[in-house]
């Protein structure tokens, strides 16, 4: 046998070789208002003041944003006390404790805030109803900033953090107690729910937010994977790890029955994650910028001849208006 010419040589398929690739495409996906805004902040900052400004914690969750703004002039830190006297900070769109702008203050640091309108409406809730002396139960995840930033808003003792309808059985308060509750905005809208029916059956005057507390980003997107979950094989949700509303839409697709992988990039996408798979679904979190949506879909059709179909739950035109420090 000529050695040049093996009796089998097994060579990868090229894509005109494998089956077709229908990619479901949520719609809305990637940043809500909320994080536009506070990107757009960082960088009026910069212009404003020239770099560096300094950003306490992430700005939102996504690396290649933050990477992104450490290349225009930004530092992110994790305290108060690694900025310098005299240079400008922002204050993440998750919110922060009282205690973060009140030490701003003592220094007289330049800072500007760029806490999320809808988390800082939650902060407001909690004011009003410890002024009518109530205790406030907070549904949330143990951790996460806009939950570290909301229950700074109480001194101690004034707020418990509930995470799972268990917890719900385990809390020491009375059925008649004056209790209110809050959540945090980017929750699974059905656990929410859960926890709620739970609370509001043990503790029946129970007072409730008058809107619920779940941004409008956090629902649409979960309400789109919904729609999408159910015709799809496989589902990528493109965010951080650390991103709550992006860790709920993998919840929210493997609750439909579907696989789902949670991705910051496309380089992560393994191409043994596509055998068997007609039809990927699509979505983004509301840290992730258009730009890595793209680079999922242009990598998916490196391997696959693909087709986009867009799944529209609703349009959305929310805006939310910038500090004035930064407009005048």
């Amino acid at each position: 046998m000529n050695a040049a010419f093996p009796a089998e040589q097994i060579l990868p398929a090229s894509k005109s070789d494998l089956p077709g690739l229908t990619i479901l495409i949520a719609s809305p996906r990637g940043f809500c208002a909320g994080v536009d805004r506070a990107i757009e902040i960082v960088e009026r900052a910069l212009e404003k003041y020239g770099a560096p400004v300094y950003v306490r914690h992430e700005i939102v969750h996504n690396r290649y944003v933050v990477e992104g703004l450490k290349a225009k002039g930004a530092i992110f830190v994790e305290e108060l006390d690694e900025v310098p006297d005299d240079a400008p900070v922002v204050f993440s769109a998750h919110g922060v404790p009282k205690a973060v702008p009140a030490e701003a203050e003592r220094r007289k640091l330049l800072y500007v805030d760029a806490t999320c309108p809808l988390v800082s409406k939650v902060h407001r809730q909690a004011e009003r109803l410890l002024e009518k002396d109530k205790h406030i139960l907070f549904i949330g995840h143990h951790g996460h900033p806009e939950v570290i930033g909301t229950m700074g808003q109480v001194a101690p003792g004034q707020m418990t953090l509930v995470e799972t309808v268990e917890d719900v059985a385990k809390l020491p308060f009375a059925r008649d107690e004056n209790l209110a509750f809050l959540t945090q905005t980017t929750l699974s809208v059905d656990d929410t729910a859960e926890i709620i029916g739970a609370l509001q059956e043990r503790f029946p005057s129970i007072t409730a937010p008058k809107a619920e507390d779940i941004c409008y980003a956090t629902s649409n997107r979960q309400a789109a994977v919904k729609e999408l979950a159910p015709g799809s094989d496989l589902v990528l949700v493109i965010g951080a790890p650390n991103s709550s509303n992006s860790l709920r839409l993998v919840e929210v697709a493997e609750r439909c029955g579907t696989p789902a992988r949670l991705i910051q990039r496309a380089d992560e996408i393994q191409p043994e994650w596509l055998d068997g798979v007609g039809t990927v679904g699509l979505t983004a979190g509301a840290s992730a910028p258009e730009t890595l949506v793209r680079e999922v879909i242009a990598k998916l059709g490196e391997w696959r001849e693909i087709e986009e179909r867009p799944i529209l739950v609703t349009e959305e035109k929310m805006t939310f208006k910038l500090p004035r420090q930064l407009v005048d």
